[in-house]
This record gives C-alpha cells, sequence and structure tokens, in this order.
C-alpha cells in the first residue's frame, strides 16, 4: 500500500502490490478523481459488498446474460463474472484515449482503403507485401470495391492497458466482429441499481445511448438513394457465444434480429422475409466472420450465410458493417505495423503507442523471440480469445519447447511480446478485496464520422497472478466510469 494511505471500510485489507493501480495510483495519497468514490467504499463493509454482488449475480443470471464456452463441454452457458467494484478514469484520461482512438480508427479505414485499392502502402514498402497479401483474411474479392464514406470499420474495439508507469497502450485492433459491448451497458444498469448510492453526485458519462449511435452510423452508410433505409443485425444463430448480444444490440437499436435463412437475394438487392411479404435490406450489421457470409462467395459448405449477398454487396446493393476483409488490418502482424501506418497516413505520431512487438516472420524477430522465449508472450495472429497465447515466465519447460517447435515450424503464425506489468484493480474475491489485473475495450463506431462509446469493457484476470482477462480463459468485468 502507497506509504501514508489509510484505507477503511471493504478496502481496508487491500495491498495493490508493486503494480499501478486504477484506484490508488502509485503515490502516497489517492488521485484526486478517485478519493470521493475510495471514501465510499470505506463506509460499505465486505458482507455489504458481499451481499450486494450475489444480488448482481442473480440478476445477471435471471436476464439471460451470458456467453457459450466451446472448450468445457459441461458448461455451455454461463455469465461473464461480474465485479462490484468499478474502474474510474479521470476525464483527462479519457480525452486522450478517446483521441487515440479516433486516430487508430482513421487509420485502420485508410489502410483498408488502400490495401483495396492501390496498395501504395505495399509499393511503398511500410508493410511487406506478402503480410497483407498472403494474410489469410484479405479478400481479393474487395479489390477496386467502393464503401460508403471509404468506412470499412463500422464498429471497433481497442484493447488498452496500462503498464507499470501508468502509460496506456494499444494490445489489440478489433476490427472484425468486436463483442463486448452488451456487458458494458448491463454493468452499468446492474450499478444503478445494486449501487446507487455510491454513484450518487458523482457525475459519470453514460453509456446506455450506444444502441442510438449504432443505428445512427449504420444509416450513415446505407447505399446510395436510401431515403429511409432498413437496418438488420445478421446473427449466426442461438448457439453462438455471443447470442446474448445479438439479441440485446437489435433491441437497442430497434431494427429486426435475423439469420442467413430470413434474408434473400434478388436482382443482387437484399431481401427480408416477413409476413406481409419480401422487405428490402439496405444495411446488414453483421456478427458472421466472412467465411460463412455467403457459401457462393466462400465456404460453399456454410449454411449460416445468405446466397448471392456477396455479388448484391460489390455492386453496391447493400452495406455490410463491417466490410468484408477487415480482418486484413487486425492481424496481430499487421498491429506491430500500426504506428508506421498512422505516420503514412496522418502524418502524425500515435497518440496511444503500441506494445512492443516482435514479428517471428521476420528474421530479427525470430531469433529474438527464441532466445528469450521465457521471457515473452507468444501469440498466434490469427487467434482471438486468449487461445494459444503463452506466457513465456508462466510456462513449464515442456510448454516452451512446444511452443518453439510451432514457432520454426510456421514463424509467420507468431508474435512475440515482452510481459507487462498489467495495471491492477480491486476486485471483489470472496471475502476479500485483492488487486487483479485488468485491461479495457472501448468501442469506436463510424459513419460519417467516428463516435467512441465513454468508457469500455474492463476485462478482469480472476485467477491471481493471471495476465489472461479473456471471458473463454476465466476472465471477468468491472463497470468502467468516465467522470464528467
Amino acid at each position: 500500500m502507497p506509504a501514508g494511505l489509510s484505507l477503511r471500510g471493504s478496502l481496508a485489507g487491500y495491498r495493490p502490490g508493486p503494480f499501478y493501480c486504477e484506484m490508488l495510483g502509485f503515490g502516497d495519497s489517492v488521485p484526486a478523481h478517485t478519493a470521493d468514490i475510495v471514501k465510499r467504499l470505506g463506509k460499505v463493509s465486505i458482507p455489504q459488498l458481499r451481499r450486494r454482488a450475489r444480488d448482481a449475480e442473480a440478476e445477471l443470471f435471471n436476464l439471460g446474460i451470458t456467453f457459450t464456452v466451446y472448450s468445457q463441454a459441461n458448461s455451455t452457458d454461463r455469465i461473464l463474472p461480474f465485479d462490484v467494484i468499478p474502474r474510474v478514469l479521470s476525464p483527462s484520461d479519457w480525452q486522450t484515449l478517446e483521441a487515440g482512438i479516433r486516430q487508430r480508427v482513421a487509420a485502420l479505414n485508410l489502410l483498408l482503403a488502400d490495401v483495396y485499392g492501390k496498395q501504395r502502402i505495399l509499393k511503398d514498402k511500410i508493410i511487406p507485401p506478402e503480410l497483407v497479401l498472403g494474410n489469410e483474411n484479405y479478400r481479393p474479392q474487395m479489390k477496386g470495391v467502393k464503401v460508403a464514406n471509404g468506412t470499412y470499420v463500422h464498429v471497433c474495439g481497442i484493447d488498452l492497458v496500462r503498464d507499470e508507469k501508468g502509460e496506456f497502450r494499444v494490445l489489440e485492433d478489433n476490427a472484425r466482429t468486436p463483442s463486448g459491448v452488451s456487458y458494458v451497458v448491463e454493468n452499468r444498469h446492474l450499478m444503478l441499481r445494486s449501487f446507487p448510492d455510491l454513484m450518487e453526485g458523482v457525475g459519470v458519462r453514460p453509456v446506455s445511448d450506444y444502441g442510438m449511435h449504432l443505428q445512427r452510423a449504420l444509416r450513415e452508410v446505407a447505399p446510395g438513394g436510401s431515403r429511409d433505409p432498413n437496418v438488420v443485425l445478421l446473427s449466426p444463430g442461438f448457439y453462438n457465444s455471443a447470442y446474448f448480444e445479438h439479441v440485446f444490440l437489435a433491441r437497442e437499436m430497434g431494427v429486426p434480429l435475423v439469420e442467413g435463412r430470413d434474408l434473400v437475394v434478388d436482382n443482387d438487392r437484399v431481401y427480408m422475409k416477413t409476413t406481409g411479404g419480401l422487405e428490402r435490406v439496405h444495411v446488414i450489421y453483421r456478427r458472421i466472420n466472412d467465411d460463412f457470409l455467403d457459401p457462393m462467395a466462400f465456404r460453399k459448405d456454410s449454411l449460416l450465410g445468405v446466397p448471392g449477398l456477396m455479388q448484391a454487396y460489390v455492386k453496391g446493393k447493400v452495406t455490410l458493417a463491417n466490410a468484408v476483409g477487415t480482418g486484413v488490418a487486425d492481424d496481430k502482424a499487421i498491429y506491430s505495423y500500426m504506428p508506421r501506418v498512422i505516420r503514412y497516413f496522418l502524418g502524425e505520431d500515435p497518440i496511444i503507442a503500441n506494445v512492443e512487438t516482435h514479428i517471428c516472420g521476420e528474421r530479427e524477430g525470430l531469433a529474438y523471440t527464441l532466445d528469450n522465449l521465457d521471457k515473452l508472450v507468444i501469440k498466434p495472429v490469427g487467434e482471438a480469445g486468449g487461445y494459444g497465447i503463452v506466457i513465456g515466465p508462466k510456462a513449464t519447460r515442456a510448454e516452451l519447447e512446444e511452443c518453439r517447435a510451432k514457432i520454426k515450424a510456421d514463424p509467420a503464425n507468431y508474435i512475440s511480446q515482452p510481459v507487462i506489468s498489467l495495471s491492477v484493480s480491486p476486485t471483489l474475491i470472496g471475502d476479500k478485496v485483492e488487486p487483479r489485473h485488468v485491461d479495457l475495450r472501448p468501442f469506436a463506431v463510424t459513419g460519417s464520422d467516428t463516435w467512441v462509446l465513454p468508457g469500455g469493457l474492463t476485462r478482469v484476470a480472476l485467477p491471481r497472478g493471471s495476465l489472461v482477462v479473456n471471458s473463454s480463459q476465466g476472465g471477468g468485468s468491472k463497470d468502467t466510469w468516465i467522470l464528467e
């Protein structure tokens, strides 16, 4: 605990250790923006906190706010563990993050426009051409396709971490179908119901208008001439891990939730089947990966997509959000070039720096990674959800040797990064409040311009000492407060 700092109530036994603490900082006094919250938590006992936490968890389950863990056959649907102690960010911190996220999204869209256009960035060797053209998410079908407002990434989730110096860094870009925003909104609703005394008079920026902003952005990118465009949300269906979120977002936007079988393409136009006949669809917010969108264009065995959808899209008769082929921009190898991409297209230095990254597909990066395997975090470039990650200092000798063999067999499929001392946040664990590592996924929505949801999904690595925050790997979440 910082010297001279006296904590009371539920925080009385809290010790953040050597890490930057989101609630206490790393000084000898509580930061000004969290001082009032610390004081209020000091009036709440652990038993009171525990009781409210149990009530919140029961409400999550009763509301059906769940996700699916495919790797656990005996545990199909689970609630995302929710911690009742919020993560609080100052207005100045958020101002910097918001500007950095907007900059990042602008660069991602310009990169995609160029990759599927004149490919100047490849010709100028800013990014090795083989990293893009050989990427499994590169879609040649998108070459020369014009998208409304030049927006490819309509919804973007930028994963951020705070290091031991208290500085934010970008850990990952999610430009395909980023999930988790439903938990942001529902976490806030839970806090308002369970902890009105903690929130009263604090001045926290709202998050409940996300659906309105998303719907407006999607309508802005409808095909030209659409006076009153119809928007639908396309889901793979009930068995998808994020199905709760699909239902939630359709409801928040006030648009139909559809599956592939509900849509049909006729004369390069997309229609939705209704009890009153076919109804034209102008914009599809799709939560289906590229491969399954259209069996005529991609995987022939897909039963989730819509035959002929890609041709309708290429001809500009329907808008897909996010655009097809955006996965090439959120690849973990491309990520390492994003500072150069920002400078190339925007002529600016990155507002939020990357985490140092070594590309195993390059000779120097490969050599460094193999020489320092026990000190680095190893990530396969195409995986998501925390799968395939090896944390060198925590791995066994056998795990490291297995990892070494995989890297040597397919170097281009791996990157490595130093182990970051992620910031911690006080978290209720059983009958104690303990430090747990956290990250942050803010969500940016882009139509004609970019709006960033104030806050985002704070994910918590619940096992003691763990650095993996993904829900599929046992992580939980917190409400994120951006102060007015």
